[in-house]
Formats: structure tokens, C-alpha cells, sequence
């Protein structure tokens, strides 16, 4: 797919496609959700009293992240009255995930951890639900934007569609920092239930802004599917109810697996799978603890949001953008290798901050490494999968993908808080088990390297 190695000028021009800006906003509407249910939430139940361990379990709702896929065929086919006519099949469950996100919002609002923590972390569910939802389509939508044939683009949107969900995850953290500091200090009691609806209003500018995204309005997608179905049917030798059901449910569900499979063989198939999952686990376990890390060395919410938020923000958009053309020119197996062994590294960073106490040069050294890591990471395994996608069942074998890779980030990172607990708040041997976690993927993937049936390696 990619045919040869282009300059380093070619490689920055192709960001000036108009499609690199639609996919940046794509990204944002889809990491945004994230400062709800992951930083905003666990510090909110940190200032509340409760304890690390809840905070690490209530993580759990991430867990339909790596079960989206379950339903991805239904989001594929199913369209939304009136919202589908009038905006598009993507674009309209794209806005009404958005919509149940904002009405959740609202009703977070109302709540008191101490007194409703059930109904609060069910109000969480909800929010997961509907981010896991909607990352369904927004990650169709921001492949379907680029030709099958577009490697380089593809890369570059990867990274786009990185630098977009960081922005979309870390400026809107900078929001909710700010704005339930802001709230805290002028004496309102329940500042983040006000902060949350402020939160709300940045979901509506959100939702302006994607009708600004172009959505094809004919496809070969579905039409594909179709033949798919009646091929199925006709072998089930007739035509009523039953055998159009099975021949849906087996063209939409077991059809994307198949072609999975039978495109990379059963061993590689695994050992792909194998890595997918474990790639992030480890930077999944700092992540999920971190910003209680922060809060018990001694950084307030403003210096948090300076130096995790702002300045991590900065530093991600910049090299993932870099990252995309490192994996343009270099690959993205390569680039997945180097970013592996850049995370085990900078995890050290952070056991190093654990020991030494409140550091600010420190704490901005390691949060910069860790960002650089984690963009580098993220574009090469968004291009990674997104390359070796079937463009018959974009969304659901996507879905399947990102999903297993999200399973090892989200339900053993739950676990995260207890570690902690169990090492009895020793912060640096948390941080350096998080370092030896990235270890067996590294493993896995130097073992398919080079059977991986992808364009560019």
C-alpha cells in the first residue's frame, strides 16, 4: 500500500486534506466522553472521601468499551427515525448517543456520591454505553472518509483522529478542572455537579460542529451486506422469517469474523488478537490511577490541569502528528515497537516522581514523555487496525478490534486501585510493575512481524 518512501514535506502536506479537519473533530467528539467518565469522575469521588479502591472499580464501566462490537451490526444497519433522514446514517446515531450523554449529564447534576454512588455509576453506564455507541460510528465515518486505497492518507488520518480525541479528551478536562475549581472556590458546595453542566454545554457545541462533517449519502456497503445475506440464505435452501434472521445474524456477526480470520490465517489471526490485547495495558494501569497520584503527592486541580492537561495536550498533538509521518515513512509495526518500549520507560518516570516527593520539573518531565508515548502508541495501532479492516464490514471489525484492545485497557486496569491498596500506597513499585506489563506484547508482536497481511509494515 505504500508504494514508496515519500519526503518529509510530502508526508506534512498530506494534513492539509479537508478531510484531516473533519476527522480531527471526529476524534474530539469521541474522546470527550472520557473527561466524564474517567478523570472528572474519579476525582469527584476522591474529594467525596471514597477510596481508591472504589474509585478503581467504579473503572468498570469502561468494560463496554470491549463489548461494543457486539452490537456494532445493529448500529450498521438499524437507522434512527428522523435523525437518519435528515442527517445521515452515521451522523444520526452519532447525535443521538450525544443526545443521552447530555441528558445523563443533567441528571448527574442532581446526585450526591456519599448518599446515591449506585445510581451515580449507573448514570456512568449509561455515559459509557453511549460513547462505546457512538465510537462505533465515528470510527466508520472517520474511515470512510479516506479511499481504501489511500494508505498514506489512512496514516495520516490515524493520526488526526489521535490528535483529535486527545484534544477532545484533554482540553475538555482542562474545562472541567477549571470550571469545578472555579465553582469550588466562589463557595458553591456542590461544584461539580454545577461543572457538569457547564460540561453539557461543550456536548451541544460538539454536536453544531459535526453537521459540518460530510457524510456519503450512497454507499456499496450495504449493498454488499445484502448479497452477503441472500448468498447465506440460499444455502439454508429456503426463504421465510427464520432463515432471513439466521442469514442476518451470520452475514453481520459471523461474517466479519470469518473474513478476519480466513484473510490472516488462524495463527496470525491469534497472535494479532493476542497483541491487540495487551498492547495498553499497562499504560491503561498509570492512566486510571494517575490523577489520584497526583492528588495524594500534592498537585492541585489547577497545577493538574497545567501540566497533565494543557501542557499534555501540546506535547500529544504535536507528536502524534509526528508519529503519523514516523509511521508513513517508517511503518507502523516499527512505530508500534518503539512506542512499546517508550512507554516502559517513562512509566519509570513516574516511580522515580513517587519517590522523590512534589516536583513540578519532574512531574512536567513525565508527563511529557508520557504523552509522546502514548501519541506515538495510539497512531500506529488506530492506523494498525484500521489497515487490516475489511471495507465490507468497516464498523464491525473495527469495533471487534478496538474492542479487544480496549477489554485489556479497561477490565484488568479496573484492578488498578486494589494494586495500589495492596501495595499499601507505594506508589513507585505500582509504577514499575506498569513498566514490566508492556512487556508480553512487545513479545507477541516480534513473533507475527512479519506476517502481518497489511500494506506497509
Amino acid at each position: 500500500m505504500f508504494e514508496k518512501k515519500q519526503t518529509w514535506s510530502e508526508s506534512i502536506l498530506v494534513y492539509k486534506d479537508i478531510r484531516m479537519l473533519r476527522i480531527l473533530l471526529l476524534g474530539a467528539i469521541s474522546g470527550f466522553p472520557w473527561v466524564l467518565i474517567a478523570s472528572s469522575l474519579s476525582l469527584w469521588l476522591k474529594e467525596e472521601g471514597l477510596s481508591r479502591s472504589t474509585i478503581g472499580w467504579a473503572g468498570l464501566i469502561f468494560g463496554v468499551y470491549a463489548f461494543n462490537y457486539l452490537w456494532a451490526p445493529i448500529i450498521d444497519r438499524i437507522q434512527i427515525p428522523f435523525l437518519t433522514k435528515r442527517l445521515g446514517h452515521r451522523r444520526g446515531w452519532i447525535v443521538l448517543m450525544q443526545i443521552i450523554i447530555l441528558f445523563s449529564l443533567i441528571v448527574w447534576s442532581f446526585i450526591n456520591p456519599t448518599e446515591n454512588l449506585a445510581l451515580l455509576i449507573s448514570v456512568g453506564l449509561v455515559i459509557a454505553i453511549a460513547s462505546a455507541t457512538q465510537d462505533i460510528t465515528v470510527d466508520a465515518l472517520r474511515i470512510e472518509q479516506i479511499n481504501a486505497d489511500e494508505g498514506k492518507s489512512m496514516a495520516a488520518g490515524a493520526a488526526m483522529a489521535v490528535v483529535g480525541w486527545w484534544t477532545g479528551y484533554k482540553l475538555g478536562g482542562v474545562i472541567a478542572l477549571f470550571t469545578a475549581e472555579f465553582f469550588q472556590n466562589i463557595g458553591i458546595e456542590d461544584y461539580w455537579q454545577t461543572t457538569f453542566l457547564v460540561l453539557g454545554v461543550v456536548v451541544i457545541l460538539m454536536n453544531i460542529g459535526l453537521m459540518f462533517i460530510h457524510e456519503p449519502i450512497t454507499t456499496d456497503r450495504q449493498n454488499k451486506q445484502k448479497e452477503t445475506d441472500e448468498i447465506i440464505q440460499s444455502k439454508l435452501g429456503s426463504n421465510n422469517v427464520i432463515t432471513k434472521f439466521v442469514a442476518y445474524i451470520t452475514g453481520t456477526i459471523g461474517g466479519p469474523i470469518i473474513s478476519f480470520f480466513k484473510k490472516n490465517g488462524f495463527s496470525i489471526a491469534v497472535g494479532i488478537l493476542g497483541f491487540v490485547f495487551l498492547f495498553k495495558i499497562g499504560e491503561a494501569f498509570l492512566g486510571r490511577m494517575s490523577i489520584v497520584f497526583y492528588k495524594e503527592v500534592g498537585f492541585s486541580k489547577g497545577e493538574i490541569a497545567i501540566y497533565s492537561k494543557t501542557l499534555g495536550w501540546i506535547t500529544t498533538v504535536v507528536f502524534t502528528l509526528l508519529g503519523g509521518i514516523f509511521a508513513m515513512r517508517a511503518g507502523t509495526i516499527k512505530t508500534m515497537f518503539v512506542a512499546g518500549g517508550f512507554m516502559a520507560a517513562t512509566n519509570l518516570l513516574f516511580a522515580v516522581l513517587a519517590w522523590s516527593g512534589k516536583s513540578e520539573w519532574l512531574f512536567a518531565l513525565a508527563v511529557i514523555a508520557d504523552d509522546i508515548s502514548a501519541a506515538f502508541a495510539t497512531v500506529a495501532f488506530v492506523a494498525f487496525i484500521s489497515l487490516l479492516v475489511d471495507r465490507t464490514y468497516t464498523a464491525t471489525q473495527y469495533a471487534l478490534l478496538a474492542s479487544i484492545g480496549t477489554a485489556g485497557r479497561t477490565t484488568l486496569a479496573s484492578s488498578s486501585g486494589a494494586l495500589v491498596d495492596w501495595l499499601n500506597g507505594d506508589w513507585g513499585t505500582f509504577f514499575i510493575i506498569t513498566t514490566l506489563m508492556v512487556i508480553p506484547s512487545l513479545i507477541c508482536l516480534w513473533f507475527i512481524r512479519n506476517k502481518i497481511k497489511i500494506g506497509a509494515k
